[in-house]
C-alpha cells in the first residue's frame, strides 16, 4: 500500500492517523473544535507530539464540548498549565477557552460551527491532485479567508497556515498525494 510520503511508516500512530482520519470530511462541531485546537497547539511543534497528547487534550477539555470549555476560568488555566498531558503554553490554553466561547456565538448565528466553516470553502471538499507533498502550499487564498473570518468571529491561534493544516485534517481539502491509496477513497459524501 502506497501512502503519502510524509507518513513515517515506522510510526503506527502516524500511519493510523493518515489511514483512518486525515482528509476525511468532518461536520461534527466537537470534532472540528478538537482539530482546530490541536492544529493551533501544534504551532512550533511536531505533529507526532500533538498526536501523542491527543487523549490528554480530550480529557483536559472535556471532550471538546464548547459549552463546558467556555466556562473554564483562571484557576482552570493555572491547573492546565501543570498538566503534562497537553502542551503547557498559556496562550494556547487560553485560546482554546476563548475559541469555545467563539464557537457558541457562531452556533447561535450559523446553526453550527460546521455550517460556518464549510460555507467558507463553498460547502464541498476541494479535491487536489498533487503528485507529491512538496507541491502543497502551506496556505491558500481559502485558508487566508478562513483565518480572517475566524478572527473576525473572535477566534485565536487561527492563522492561515494553521487554517490550511486544519482544512487538510478535517477533509475540507483532499491533499493525499495522487499515488496514495487514500486519495481516491476520500470522498465528501455530504
Amino acid at each position: 500500500m502506497k501512502r503519502c510520503a510524509w507518513v513515517p511508516e515506522s510510526d503506527a500512530l502516524y500511519v493510523k492517523y493518515h489511514d483512518e482520519e486525515w482528509g476525511v470530511p468532518v461536520r461534527d462541531d466537537a470534532r472540528l473544535f478538537e482539530m482546530l485546537t490541536l492544529e493551533g497547539a501544534q504551532a512550533g511543534l511536531s505533529w507526532i507530539t500533538i498526536l501523542k497528547k491527543r487523549d490528554g487534550y480530550r480529557q483536559a477539555f472535556m471532550g471538546f464540548d464548547p459549552a463546558q470549555v467556555a466556562r473554564l476560568g483562571a484557576r482552570d488555566v493555572k491547573r492546565l498549565m501543570g498538566d503534562a498531558s497537553i502542551v503547557r503554553n498559556r496562550l494556547k490554553i487560553e485560546s482554546t477557552i476563548n475559541n469555545a466561547s467563539a464557537i457558541l456565538q457562531v452556533q447561535k448565528e450559523h446553526d453550527s460551527l460546521a455550517d460556518f466553516l464549510w460555507t467558507i470553502i463553498g460547502g464541498a471538499q476541494i479535491a487536489n491532485r498533487h503528485k507529491n507533498h512538496s507541491q502543497i502550499q502551506p496556505q491558500t487564498e481559502l485558508s487566508r479567508r478562513m483565518s480572517r473570518e475566524l478572527k473576525a468571529a473572535g477566534f485565536r491561534f487561527v492563522g492561515p497556515t494553521i487554517c490550511y493544516a486544519f482544512m487538510q485534517a478535517v477533509g475540507m481539502v483532499n491533499d493525499h498525494e495522487t499515488g496514495c491509496f487514500r486519495h481516491a477513497q476520500i470522498v465528501d459524501k455530504h
